[in-house]
């Protein structure tokens, strides 16, 4: 007989595309996944990037593909001027938020008109790569009515990703070929995806803030996952009605360490009617974040407390953790109102002061407020205590506010990982 040799198993891999800080690139790798490439156009995030193990590409030079145990490569700049044609059939997972300005509510509402919009590379680099899977986070301003019909656009487009758009082509007129398209019957299903897309609040998902995002899945057709496991795995496991139940109850404050008299005050604030137990876990609290949380890793230990002398934007290394650095002048006015201990923080916003909200600042329970530390706000963001921001504190608030909370990165990478796996060798 002649001799069967069995293939080598390759390890899964990830191309991760308007990488940022790194929050859905750690998620990503978390789940099992192995890097093969990081793009990042922003010079304070690749420093952010290089920091943590990347090894920048010379501006003259070509990426590599890692051995496992290698650094991963780091595209720096523009990816409209990155080939990918080299890593075709290499890529499990193509991940990355395309830049969301001209979508977001805080933006200048441009839409598909705005050149910042980088889903077409996204579409080049599916082409390109032909993953077995696509990961995309944004925001959740493409659901808005004047962006509706262009975002069910966008999803057609992952949909059939291998349409592509002539240059002197409207996006109405791609969208009414693309609509004619999916209703054909394809013969080469390694040119279609099949397109989960889930609106999330990622206090919803074990992150100890309020972030209301939509992240977007594709799944190369000719896999055949199992779309309706997949939707099972990425179903929301945390409540407001469960962390209210147990203030109410007790174990809550079985936790921390707090005052009679903090704790009566929460408690009044309560709705009179409690929600009805809906058997989930409670959503995490900025009290939880700063305490420690078990089961997230990197965010165990509790952060001490920052005095009022040492507001002062100088790093003291208190308890050992760098970026946990005390700073002065916060405010309080009308709509500009701070984060509270007991619930969930807001949406961490890429800016520093001067963001509307109060998103930065802090209420004490001794009623003294201040602004958060990069080290807080990393917590909030589910980021590990180890992991080094570079730049500025501008900067680092700038690269949390536009990362993606690993925590929740974490549980649609796991479940795209387990998908892939089922569709591989049967659930």
């Amino acid at each position: 007989m002649p001799d069967q040799r069995e293939e080598p198993v390759r390890d899964p891999s990830a191309v991760e595309l308007f990488a940022g800080g790194g929050g859905l690139a750690m998620a990503v790798h978390r789940a099992g996944f192995r890097p093969l490439l990081f793009n990042e156009y922003a010079r304070r995030a690749c420093e952010t990037l290089a920091s943590n193990g990347a090894q920048r590409v010379p501006v003259e030079g070509s990426p590599w593909i890692p051995e496992p145990g290698e650094a991963c490569p780091l595209i720096e700049g523009d990816v409209r001027d990155v080939e990918f044609g080299y890593l075709g059939g290499r890529v499990d997972v193509l991940a990355g938020g395309p830049p969301c300005q001209p979508f977001s509510l805080g933006g200048v509402a441009k839409g598909d008109e705005d050149e910042r919009n980088m889903f077409p590379q996204m579409f080049r680099a599916i082409r390109e790569m032909r993953p077995k899977a696509v990961i995309c986070e944004n925001v959740r301003g493409l659901l808005r009515p004047s962006f509706k019909p262009y975002f069910d656009y966008i999803l057609r487009e992952m949909e059939l990703p291998f349409e592509e758009r002539a240059g002197d082509t409207t996006w109405q007129e791609h969208d009414a070929v693309l609509r004619e398209r999916i209703l054909e019957r394809s013969e080469d299903l390694s040119r279609r995806y099949q397109v989960v897309m889930t609106p999330v609040n990622a206090a919803d998902y074990g992150v100890p803030q309020i972030r209301q995002r939509i992240i977007i899945v594709a799944f190369r057709a000719d896999l055949e996952v199992n779309l309706e496991r997949f939707r099972r795995l990425i179903e929301p496991k945390f409540s407001e009605a469960a962390l209210i139940h147990s203030m109410v109850d007790g174990d809550y404050w079985d936790r921390h360490n707090v005052s009679n008299s903090t704790r009566e005050r929460v408690l009044e604030r309560l709705p009179s009617v409690l929600p009805l137990a809906d058997g989930k876990r409670p959503w995490r609290t900025l009290r939880d974040a700063i305490a420690g949380i078990e089961g997230i890793e990197g965010c165990e230990k509790p952060l001490p407390p920052i005095p009022p002398e040492w507001l002062d934007r100088q790093e003291h290394y208190l308890g050992g953790f760098t970026d946990h650095v005390g700073w002065p002048n916060a405010r309080i006015y009308a709509g500009h109102t701070p984060n509270v201990l007991d619930r969930p923080a807001k949406t961490v916003k890429a800016g520093v002061h001067g963001v509307p909200g109060g998103e930065s600042v802090m209420l004490l329970d001794d009623g003294t407020h201040r602004y958060m530390s990069v080290r807080e706000t990393a917590r909030v963001m589910t980021f590990p205590d180890d992991w080094k921001l570079q730049g500025p504190r501008g900067e680092k608030m700038r690269q949390l506010g536009n990362a993606v909370p690993v925590v929740l990165g974490e549980v649609f990478a796991k479940a795209v990982a387990d998908t892939l796996r089922d569709a591989e060798y049967g659930s």
